[in-house]
């Protein structure tokens, strides 16, 4: 069985949308947007822990995002393996866990043995746990844990829970708090099993200008929502 991580905290994800547009405000070529936009997740990454959030999903590359253009598919990549290789140590000092969710046999195999490495010499973080989604699809995610499970007759919300959400060794809890950045109000094919009883939280502000100062106005927009799960709250008038 996997095990859970010790700390408790918020689980907060990012679809970091708008890197483009940021880029393409600022007549600069796309790339730009993207490298100013890791440079916001390494920040965000930074100060997350100070916010009380102790898992961190970030939506880095979709499978979809394979449809784009072969250039800017082929600046993603390089972009994703100097991360790799300027990050790894970082986090580790840092005392961060770093796992990836989503598919990898369509990366090249250097980027893979970079991504396990990196897994592998962060495995024992306890602050954060970051996850980037890589080629990733939550449709498909869902549909390949379901046919790990089509031939047992237990199945259950729990264990179907535990083999779709776990990875490098530690069981993921529900998303708390989904964060957009860019304008757009959409999940995209992110997280859905685990944002079933997210707070959305939406916003014009680029992803490459996301800071601390944004992120808190997403949690005090989180903490003064109440949460009821379906249920009604016990102060209320059933009458």
């Amino acid at each position: 069985m996997s095990s859970k991580m010790t700390q408790e905290g918020l689980h907060v994800a990012f679809i970091m949308d708008g890197n483009g547009r940021w880029a393409n405000f600022r007549n600069k070529a796309r790339y730009f947007g993207h490298r100013a936009g890791a440079e916001a997740l390494r920040h965000i990454v930074e100060v997350a822990p100070h916010h009380k959030i102790h898992t961190l999903t970030a939506y880095a590359f979709s499978s979809d995002n394979w449809g784009r253009p072969q250039k800017e598919v082929s600046t993603l990549m390089k972009l994703f393996s100097s991360y790799l290789r300027s990050e790894t140590r970082r986090l580790r000092e840092n005392d961060v866990k770093l796992s990836f969710i989503g598919r990898r046999d369509r990366f090249s195999k250097s980027i893979v043995r970079s991504m396990e490495a990196a897994e592998q010499e962060t495995y024992n973080g306890k602050l954060l746990h970051f996850r980037l989604a890589t080629d990733y699809s939550a449709r498909e995610a869902i549909l390949h844990t379901a046919e790990k499970l089509k031939a047992d007759p237990k199945i259950n919300r729990d264990n179907f829970h535990y083999l779709l959400t776990q990875s490098n060794g530690t069981v993921v809890p529900d998303v708390d708090l989904l964060v957009r950045t860019g304008g757009e109000q959409r999940l995209s094919d992110f997280l859905l099993w685990e944002c079933a009883y997210a707070e959305l939280f939406f916003t014009d502000v680029m992803w490459p200008d996301f800071r601390e100062e944004h992120l808190q106005e997403a949690l005090n927009s989180y903490y003064s929502r109440e949460r009821r799960f379906g249920r009604i709250p016990q102060n209320a008038n059933t009458g």
